[in-house]
This record gives C-alpha cells, structure tokens and sequence, in this order.
C-alpha cells in the first residue's frame, strides 16, 4: 500500500505517525529527524518533500498481503471440498462372481495371491493416466472363464457388456473376448490384430466405487463395451477373455466386468 503527500509548507506531524518513511532522493533528500516523543513520530523538514512524495508502508502491504493470502488458501480450500457423491445401486448383482477356468500363461502373476476375489465386484479404475493393480495377470496367450450366478447377459440396446483392464493412455494390452451360451461353444468378438480395434484393454478405466460412476454405464464408466448384436447369439452365460499376445510378457490384466443388460435365472 502507498500514501502519497502533497508538498505543504509544512508536513503535518500526526500524518505521519507510526510510518517508517523512505524518502527518494531525486530531487535532493531532506534531513530525517527522529522524534523522542512518546509517539515515536518521525519529523520531516519543509525541504526534505519535493512535488510529491511517495511511502511505503511496509508493515500494512505485509500484513494486507498475508491476511489476502490467507483468504484465498481458504478459499481454495471451501472450492476443493467436494459434496458425496451418490454411489450408484446394483440390483441384481451384474459382476463376476465365479470363474470356471484360469490358464495363465508366461508371465502371469500378477494378482494370483488374492485370486479369485481380485477380479470379483466393480472395476477400481484409476483414470485415464494410471493403472489400477488391483487386478489378475492373465500373462501371454492365457485366458479366463468367468461366469455369473444368477444372471444371464442378454442382448439389450446398446452394448451388453463392459471389460476392464488396467491400461491407460499410451500403453494397451490388447485380448479377444468371447461369449457362450453353455460354456462349450464359443462366440468370439473381432479383435483385429493389426489396429487392435475391437479388442478389450484398449480403454483406460475411469470407474471406481469411490467416484461414484456407473460401471454399467458405458457412455462413462471407461472399459471396452460389447454388444451381442454382433454374435450369432442373443444371450450369454460366460464370458472368455485370451490374451492376444502382441505385448510379450505379463499379458492382459482383468479387472472386472459388468454386464448391461441382464435377466435374473429363476
């Protein structure tokens, strides 16, 4: 903050009290005297203000500034906080709960101190950047047979089914994904092994029970979503993810998967 005098014929004292000056010396510096006073003020002689003199008061610009600081941290703060979100219901249960067969192959791992559990419930995605490890390593060339107790995958509108894995941007670990009727014969969706496209893993995976974000939903819950549609079947019982085995190593790494349409078994 900054007070500017206009030249008098003579400074007004109390104006001046309790303010430390820093007078410029372009048009030549008056003399600074110090007053004893009990006021502590400070005299400044007719000739020490020229046209106009500017002080600092930088105690007050100190104090402002931190005090402003200080608004606006809280400020920051109020804006971060955000309000619950509203976790969505799933009624009936549309996610892995049994797995009929797990053949991993080179390089898997990955998940198997937790398996089968791992891959049971919604996905825990982290995000366009980043992997979630909460997952199962299926390795190169392996495969799982998942199934649903209760419920069967029927062909609905839009797609059917969601699959996540852990890829993010810039990396994906791209299998093939098949449906089945009886766990015996196989329907399986195009993965072209050229462009990837139509392969599974190639979605970063954006829902996570703490967001709050629909795993059904796959206009925003992230994954790769496929539809029956395309299959000779209208309705699935099991679902076969295979590594595709274009990325060495490790393979694909299921997460979860959520079925969008469905009909409860009797």
């Amino acid at each position: 903050m900054f007070i500017r005098l206009k030249k008098t014929d003579r400074c007004d004292r109390s104006s001046l009290l309790f303010i430390s000056l820093s007078v410029c010396t372009a048009y030549g510096c008056g003399a600074l005297e110090k007053d004893t006073t009990e006021d502590t003020a400070v005299a400044v002689s007719d000739t020490a203000v020229s046209d106009t003199a500017t002080v600092e008061v930088t105690e007050d610009t100190a104090a402002d500034t931190a005090s402003n600081e200080e608004e606006q941290t809280e400020d920051s703060a109020i804006e971060e906080e955000e309000e619950p979100c509203e976790a969505p219901t799933y009624t009936p249960y549309p996610f892995i709960d049994s797995v009929v067969d797990y053949v991993p192959g080179e390089g898997a791992g990955f998940g198997q101190d937790a398996y089968p559990e791992i891959i049971y419930g919604p996905p825990m995605g982290a995000g366009e950047n980043a992997g979630s490890l909460d997952v199962l390593s299926l390795g190169e060339g392996g495969h799982i047979i998942v199934s649903f107790r209760d419920i069967d995958i029927v062909d609905g509108e839009g797609a059917d089914v969601i699959v996540f894995e852990n890829t993010f941007i810039g990396w994906a670990e791209p299998a093939i994904v098949y449906a089945s009727e009886d766990g015996e014969t196989w329907h399986a969706w195009n993965c072209d092994m050229d462009t990837e496209e139509g392969c599974a893993g190639m979605t970063p995976v954006l829902s996570h029970p703490d967001n709050c974000i629909d795993a059904t939903d796959p206009s925003v819950a992230g994954g790769d979503a496929f539809d029956l549609a395309d299959l000779p079947i209208a309705r699935a019982r099991y679902i076969k993810i295979e590594d595709a085995a274009l990325r060495g190593p490790g393979g694909f790494d299921l997460d979860a998967i959520a079925v969008v349409n469905l009909e409860s078994r009797d």
